[in-house]
């Protein structure tokens, strides 16, 4: 179908589908993102099919080419803050953090599920995993096979188990074209994918796969630049067919190039071999033309900078002493070494000419990794029903604006067993149920020349490369604009293929267009700084064949159960978000919000462990607005440990709660934790004593209106955590009439009369101040009789006038003192508004401990 406009086509032009066949889950790719979601789905004990479709052969897609490792904080030195700390520093603001506590909470069982399955990592000669650091990581933690083999051994030991599971079938050699759109209760549904199988039989051809649930694990789209990292095989599929369906991507511009490629020379295309960053992790390091270091100064990890520092550090040297690479320098290593940690690299070295153990090793960036892809959410699903992504094709929000080394592999694992398990919950895979297809037939179709591919790679690395600026992006875009408008191929490979890298190449433009600014591994030679404007997600969508461009959120909301627990405290958690937030800017505000002391005192990479501390005995209350506060100024990236329950009684010396963090965090956070949790605990404290006073008796205690501006919620559920009862919280859950509306109504019978007319179903309180008060109040139709500055003897005789016709509160010139022989007199309540009002705090302190 020829096409007279720039519109991208909403589906391929193809041949119609010559079979069928149905199953319950279809995943589309094989590396380690794709054989983890299949073989957790069938071990999870699920009774479905799963047919697994590889673009060629399992073996030929990204995951064996990596080379470092797979990362996890499994060291007993080690710790998944500080895991998440390197990974979120890396993602330059824009990570998700309840997708990395995701990531490195499960990290450690991800990673011994794949050696239950069969990995051999490589050992120590104790017996323990051998673990490295790579670029960005400040702990050994990179667990790695066959010296620099790691992908390839993982991809060796999936494969074997997919291979001997009989519900698992596998379709080689079949490129997926586009996805099987239904609708179901009016929304769109992806019920399945079109695909082209090249052999021979029944299958040969363009076919379709209905199904329950369709998983993309399609990888990469470095194939859209001239030079990249990626195999031939990762041309966007996955995600342009998601486009095409109408899914949301999100942080397209966020490309990884990695910065040591072996350079082989100006005019080389196509896959290039990778120098892994393990090589700097073991100790080599970089030197420009003349021989000299230049990453020191530049981060504090130098050589072990994240990649997007060394790339662009690696660009700018390059761009400053006029040639196109750079050289690592690791002849230091010895032979010894070289055979035995990196025996791969060695020999793609050798191959080209190269021997790392007496040459310098020639490198430049080269298109590796993208950070972003198809939106999903944490069990894997996209914006449309029944379509899940994993791996590098998804955007999960684990790495932000640049991809923290060794992640990749990890996420892989961790999101595909929450997609298996999600889908093994649910009907979400049921056998497949026949679905109209007509929203698929009503999209316009198109292909791409083939012939323009050269044209749009060499566009990509010169304009949407390393460093970019807004006339190369509006030329990239051009140009685009017109490979899309030019005639088009005939339906094949090639062609689908061309049209995949086209329909990416200019969502990944508009996204980089987007963002003005430079963060993480998207950098602007014209907007050189981060904007904390652009610090939200750019997601890119699909419409009528245009690129769309939209601003999206990240959500920074505290974590499921915190949220169950202020939902406890009362009100909603949104209201205790933006309590937490009002008082956190009484201390951080202005042009430069940061607490100045802890910025110069503490290395921004720091993480402690600090112990929230009793000083004092009493009552504890407030732990979840204090775990509020730290994970509101850390973002997420912290992990706290409740060593009591609000309400337990402590002593001096008590650890309350553990906090683990960046040691700045958690020191900025604390004075306005402890505010909270001081005054709230100082509350629970002063009200337990009452309780205690009144114990042996009926009588409850409870508090009054008696609060401090945007506190009451808070002060009221402190009252209930040291044992005592809520009065009426505002002006509207309950009536009390006093004096002066006795005396506007015309009497206290009037009064109740009005009230009862108004407002039929609510509790009715009258106040009294005087005996011959309580005879007309009660004819009224007093429910409750608050006694105002009764002593003893007057509340005595009141419990007899009263004899059980109302409850009875007796308020007003209470003190400790006298507790016990007010409750004795038969009251229901004593109304202490002290509690509330003016209890002294309870002191607790934060102590720092573990610091690294």
């Amino acid at each position: 179908m020829s096409q007279s406009t720039s519109a991208l086509p909403r589906r391929l032009t193809a041949p119609d589908p010559g079979w069928t066949i149905e199953t319950d889950v279809v995943i589309v790719g094989s590396g380690i993102a794709g054989l983890s979601t299949a073989l957790r789905y069938v071990e999870s004990g699920a009774r479905g099919r799963v047919v697994l479709v590889t673009k060629d052969v399992l073996s030929s897609g990204s995951t064996r080419w990596a080379q470092g490792g797979i990362a996890a904080a499994v060291d007993p030195a080690d710790t998944p803050v500080a895991h998440m700390v390197d990974t979120v520093l890396a993602g330059a603001g824009l990570c998700d953090p309840h997708a990395v506590r995701g990531l490195v909470t499960e990290g450690p069982d991800a990673l011994r599920w794949l050696v239950g399955v069969g990995t051999a990592f490589d050992r120590t000669p104790e017996g323990g995993l051998a673990l490295t650091r790579e670029g960005g990581h400040r702990a050994s933690r990179i667990a790695h096979a066959g010296g620099d083999a790691t992908g390839a051994e993982i991809e060796r030991a999936l494969i074997a188990a997919v291979r001997a599971e009989p519900r698992i079938e596998v379709i080689e050699h079949a490129l997926t074209l586009d996805a099987l759109l239904g609708t179901e209760d009016d929304q769109t549904v992806v019920r399945g994918v079109t695909l082209h199988v090249m052999g021979e039989g029944q299958r040969d051809g363009v076919g379709a796969v209905r199904a329950g649930a369709v998983v993309l694990a399609t990888g990469g789209l470095g194939q859209v630049f001239a030079a990249t990292t990626n195999p031939a095989v990762s041309t966007g599929d996955g995600l342009a067919l998601a486009l095409r369906a109408g899914a949301e991507v999100q942080d397209l511009e966020f490309v990884q190039f990695h910065p040591t490629v072996l350079w082989l020379g100006a005019q080389a295309r196509g896959q290039q071999p990778l120098i892994s960053e393990a090589v700097r992790g073991e100790g080599a390091f970089l030197v420009d033309a003349a021989g000299e270091r230049f990453m020191a100064g530049e981060h504090e990890l130098a050589d072990l900078a994240p990649r997007d520092v060394v790339a662009n550090t690696i660009a700018r040297t390059m761009a400053r002493t006029g040639t196109d690479h750079v050289h690592l320098d690791a002849r230091h290593f010895g032979a010894a070494m070289w055979q035995r940690r990196f025996p791969t690299i060695l020999a793609s070295c050798r191959a080209h000419g190269i021997d790392p153990v007496t040459d310098l090793i020639p490198v430049a960036p080269a298109a590796h990794y993208a950070s972003g892809g198809v939106r999903t959410g944490p069990d894997g699903r996209t914006s449309l029903r029944g379509l899940y992504a994993v791996g590098e094709v998804a955007c999960t929000g684990v790495h932000g604006a640049n991809r923290l080394a060794s992640n990749s592999l990890l996420e892989a694992v961790v999101y595909g067993h929450r997609i298996a398990d999600a889908l093994a919950a649910s009907d979400a895979a049921a056998p497949a149920r026949p679905a109209s297809v007509g929203a698929s037939a009503e999209r316009p179709a198109g292909l791409a020349h083939p012939a323009a591919v050269p044209e749009l790679r060499a566009a990509m690395s010169r304009h949407v490369g390393v460093l970019r600026d807004a006339a190369g992006l509006a030329a990239a875009r051009d140009l685009l604009a017109g490979l899309t408008a030019a005639g088009p191929g005939e339906p094949g490979v090639e062609a689908w293929e061309a049209t995949n890298l086209l329909t990416v190449a200019r969502a990944l433009v508009a996204a980089a267009e987007e963002r003005e600014e430079s963060r993480g591994a998207h950098r602007r030679a014209d907007f050189p700084e981060p904007d904390p404007l652009f610090r939200h997600p750019i997601l890119v969508r699909l419409r009528d064949g245009e690129v769309r461009t939209a601003r999206s959120a990240i959500d920074r909301s505290p974590y499921a159960e915190l949220e169950a627990e202020l939902r406890g405290v009362g009100g909603e958690p949104r209201q205790h978000v933006a309590l937490v937030r009002r008082a956190l800017e009484e201390d951080l505000f202005g042009a430069d919000p940061v607490d100045v002391t802890t910025a110069a005192t503490i290395p921004a990479t720091q993480t402690s462990t600090a112990d929230v501390v009793a000083r004092r005995p009493g009552v504890v209350a407030g732990l979840a607005l204090a775990e509020l506060v730290f994970w509101e100024v850390a973002e997420g990236v912290v992990a706290t440990e409740r060593r009591v329950r609000d309400g337990d009684r402590v002593e001096p010396g008590d650890v309350l709660m553990t906090v683990t963090g960046r040691t700045r965090d958690l020191l900025t956070a604390e004075r306005t934790a402890l505010n909270l949790l001081t005054h709230l605990s100082g509350i629970a404290t002063h009200t337990r004593r009452w309780v205690d006073a009144v114990a042996g008796t009926a009588a409850r205690i409870r508090d009054s209106r008696k609060t401090h501006p945007g506190l009451r919620t808070l002060e009221k559920y402190a009252v209930r955590c040291g044992g005592g009862v809520n009065h009426r919280t505002g002006l509207s859950d309950a009536a009390l009439i006093k004096d002066n509306h006795v005396v506007a109504a015309g009497g206290v019978a009037e009064a109740v009369r009005l009230v009862r007319r108004a407002y039929p179903g609510l509790p009715l309180e009258v106040e009294v101040d005087r005996i011959d008060q309580i005879e007309p109040a009660l004819k009224a139709g007093a429910e409750e009789l608050l006694l105002d500055n009764f002593d003893v003897a007057g509340l005595r005789e009141a419990v007899r006038l009263v004899a059980g016709r109302a409850r009875l509160e007796s308020s007003g010139g209470l003190t400790l003192s006298v507790a016990a022989d007010v409750a004795a007199t038969g009251v229901d309540y004593l109304a202490v508004g002290a509690l509330t009002h003016s209890s002294p705090a309870l002191d607790i302190a934060l102590d720092l401990r573990d610091t690294t």
